[in-house]
């Protein structure tokens, strides 16, 4: 047996450290640490309701949309506000843009430069890769690049800035757009598509979201796109075998994504061994066993973040949060497996989640959601209204449910006499990288790392590097 710490991981937000016990060059356990505490739970005590709609958004960088829609959402539902269509149409643009380029981001700049390295430097596909994924001046990359920052300009149109913008509200968004604004908006969404469909998947995205296996994607791409960045992906996934690496939960969350007039354009459910059964917010139980807090498992209604360093046993400052007693995974992957995409219930069929299937469920929502953003925006009314006006909130409870590009992503609110008198967040990597349970039940990403493998003299293995990115860390939201 030895073992080996693994971290900081570069090229993620936050700090992440991961210690893996080896029976010979085989992971047989793996521990996860959240090693940073911020306290914005805390924080966020004894205010006015709508700071939540200022500070929430400032856990993080990357997901900002997704915390200020869920802070938003939890004050409707306290407000009893509905927001207009207008309203609503551009709340899921502005977030369907920050998820879209979450997904570009993650897959160009965090996960395909790991395939660079010079352990893979005698693999077939070695050399076209690192000519268009190598830091920092990959063809693909630079692509990427521009693609992203011309897409996030429908992010600046509708809500002014990103990140940290405060136009998303209870009531709907704030800005109202012009004929040129909603122009603009439309254009800046066909551009993206164009980029998807020339140099990234290389297919039309409504014939890529209706391939129905992986065996008719690598006959697509072979046949119409082989020198498209999707085409060389499989190329190493089949190389490297990433659909059996990295096996997931068997137990998958998604809140519902992008809803519209009170349905969700993606389906809410919870699949527990190929059967979906309805969300019950009630059964989620953060527990704190091996978490650095005082408090006892309990409901994040109910719980608490008050911080103990020095509690025995406790090795992260991420909880536990656990669905009816058991661990579940969410994400890409699980959004698009509960609501039925063809590609992902094919593989979940033959392999169940893997590094390879959370990386392709991101490029099936993106094709997904994409045409859907170009409907929402078409959608938008002239002299119609954006936001909805509500009474101050003096006393309630409201639970904002969203998904995030990493998944499920929820924010508990109790308001008493004016002020905030309890907030408590679950965000998509709290669930992926929980530390252990009362019950010694290892978290998602734990569970993965068992039988990964390492090469001799390897300080950093490159098979760990993949597992803990497919997941796709974002350790700033873990540990508020």
């Amino acid at each position: 047996m030895s073992r080996l710490v693994v971290g900081p991981f570069n090229r993620v937000e936050g700090d992440l450290e991961v210690r893996l016990t080896f029976d010979g060059y085989t992971v047989s356990e793996a521990h996860v640490v959240s090693p940073m505490f911020r306290g914005f739970e805390t924080i966020l005590l004894d205010r006015a309701p709508e700071d939540a709609l200022a500070i929430a958004p400032r856990i993080c960088g990357i997901c900002s949309v997704s915390q200020s829609v869920a802070a938003a959402t939890a004050l409707a539902k306290m407000a009893h506000v509905i927001p207009p269509m207008n309203g609503q149409f551009s709340t899921q643009l502005t977030l369907a843009c920050e998820n879209l380029s979450d997904h570009l981001t993650h897959f160009y700049l965090f996960f395909m430069p790991d395939f660079t390295n010079a352990v893979y430097e005698n693999k077939p596909w070695h050399e076209e890769l690192h000519k268009r994924f190598r830091i920092p001046d990959g063809t693909s990359r630079l692509k990427a690049m521009e693609a992203r920052a011309k897409f996030l300009h429908v992010t600046g149109i509708i809500a002014g800035k990103w990140p940290h913008t405060l136009a998303i509200q209870p009531g709907g968004t704030t800005l109202e757009l012009d004929q040129g604004a909603r122009i603009r908006l439309m254009r800046a969404i066909e551009g993206y598509r164009n980029f998807l469909e020339r140099d990234c998947l290389g297919l039309p995205l409504e014939a890529f979201s209706e391939i129905n296996s992986i065996d008719a994607l690598r006959d697509e791409l072979n046949t119409k796109a082989p020198s498209s960045d999707l085409a060389l992906l499989l190329k190493v996934f089949d190389d490297l075998d990433l659909w059996s690496a990295g096996p997931g939960a068997d137990q998958f969350i998604s809140f519902g994504a992008y809803p519209i007039n009170g349905e969700k354009t993606l389906r809410q459910g919870v699949w527990d061994a190929g059967e979906i059964k309805p969300v019950d917010t009630g059964a989620i139980i953060e527990d704190i066993s091996h978490a650095k807090y005082p408090s006892m498992p309990t409901s994040p209604a109910e719980s608490h973040s008050d911080a103990d360093p020095e509690k025995a046993d406790a090795y992260s400052w991420c909880k536990a949060p656990r669905y009816k007693g058991r661990t579940a995974e969410v994400g890409a992957y699980a959004r698009q497996l509960i609501d039925g995409a063809p590609l992902i219930k094919e593989l979940h069929s033959r392999t169940g989640s893997s590094v390879a299937g959370r990386i392709l469920a991101r490029w099936v929502e993106t094709a997904r959601i994409v045409p859907l953003m170009e409907i929402w925006a078409h959608s938008l009314q002239r002299n119609e209204n954006y936001l909805s006006e509500y009474a101050p909130i003096e006393q309630g409870e409201g639970i904002g449910l969203v998904e995030a590009a990493r998944g499920a992503l929820g924010h508990w609110m109790r308001v008493e006499n004016g002020l905030i008198s309890n907030y408590q967040i679950i965000a998509p990597t709290t669930w992926n990288f929980s530390p252990r349970d009362a019950n010694g039940v290892a978290g998602p990403l734990e569970t993965a790392l068992v039988g990964a493998k390492k090469l001799e003299g390897e300080k950093s293995p490159v098979s760990v590097q993949h597992i803990v990115r497919s997941f796709d860390p974002c350790m700033v939201c873990t540990a508020h």
